[in-house]
């Protein structure tokens, strides 16, 4: 079976999901629905498909999927518009900003019967998957403390900020749907803290852009997020899991596979710049999981559930801030 997608939204991600789309068997990239001219016109020329609005996607008979990457406040309405559409969707996290509006959206999903799954694309990272098959095949023993670190190279513009939700629904996010992950438990308590080191301009938009966050679950195990909106040397992402009998990491992904020694020491090559790059192969399984869930009917592998969770634990740690102390779920 074929999936006939349509991608609603052509921005950076929505080129980067229609990328993905076409470099996947079983794949095809029908349509792109986009309302900036020149955006969709790019898209267009780079992928070959057509352009079409999104009440045609909706009524079309040659679309089976939707990949929802418009802005975040349109999410939960487009998912329950092409739930009640007949059609499996693919939605960008967030589900919503607001955790009752993801309920909401979720129990129209479930009344449809219908697939839906939150991109949540770093699970699907090869360097990720390995060290998560890793745990999964006993090598660490039982898992006690995660360690993820996340750190974009620059911040995005403060019209972005303005909208995002804040740094723990925007980018803690991920990290906390791959604490779950990692974890194999829910987490029942959130303490995090929250600084404006970067650029004095977000917190004047009412956000922050550097924070750590502690995780606990019932049973003792720990997870700490480090995050912060500027890392001068690239786009940082690392994980370590500390078991009962071992260790594994990931480590960062580089421009090379390679160290260079000298007389001078030893150097090695830049970080990948961002998400677009280091998470390329990542976007591109992503998909694959997704047409194999709709070509089998099968439960997608990150679903609304996960979006609805790593949610709740994003307005916890926002309130753990404000508070001062630590958040029980």
């Amino acid at each position: 079976m074929t999936v006939r997608f349509a991608v609603l939204g052509a921005g950076r991600i929505g080129r980067v999901h229609a990328g993905a789309i076409a470099s996947v068997p079983g794949a095809t990239l029908v349509a792109i629905a986009e309302p900036m001219e020149a955006a969709a016109n790019a898209a267009q020329a780079e992928f070959g498909c057509e352009l079409r609005t999104i009440d045609a996607i909706e009524a079309a008979s040659d679309i089976d999927a939707v990949v929802i990457c418009t802005p975040t406040d349109t999410h939960a309405d487009l998912i329950e518009r092409f739930a009640k559409a007949d059609k499996a969707v693919f939605c960008e996290k967030p589900v919503d900003l607001s955790v009752a509006r993801v309920k909401e959206a979720l129990a129209t999903v479930e009344a449809e019967g219908a697939t839906l799954m939150v991109g949540f694309n770093r699970r699907f990272d090869p360097d990720f998957a390995a060290l998560k098959a890793a745990i999964d095949g006993g090598r660490i023993g039982e898992v006690e403390m995660v360690t993820l670190t996340s750190r974009d190279p620059g911040p995005p513009p403060v019209s972005y900020i303005k909208v995002s939700g804040g740094i723990f629904r925007d980018m803690t996010i991920h990290d906390f749907d791959m604490a779950r992950w990692l974890l194999g438990e829910e987490v029942t308590e959130v303490t995090a803290q929250a600084s404006n080191l970067v650029d004095p301009e977000i917190g004047a938009a009412g956000d922050w852009d550097s924070a750590n966050v502690l995780l606990r679950t019932a049973s003792g195990k720990l997870c700490t997020i480090t995050n912060s909106r500027r890392a001068t040397y690239g786009y940082d992402q690392r994980i370590e899991v500390l078991g009962s009998k071992g260790l594994v990491s990931a480590e960062n992904r580089r421009e090379a596979n390679i160290e260079l020694a000298s007389g001078e020491g030893f150097t090695r090559p830049p970080l990948l710049n961002f998400f677009m790059t280091r998470y390329t192969a990542a976007y591109a399984a992503e998909i694959a999981a997704f047409v194999a869930a709709v070509a089998e009917g099968a439960l997608t592998p990150t679903t609304g559930l996960d979006g609805l969770r790593a949610l709740e634990l994003a307005e916890a740690a926002a309130e753990s801030v404000r508070s001062g102390g630590t958040v029980r779920l």
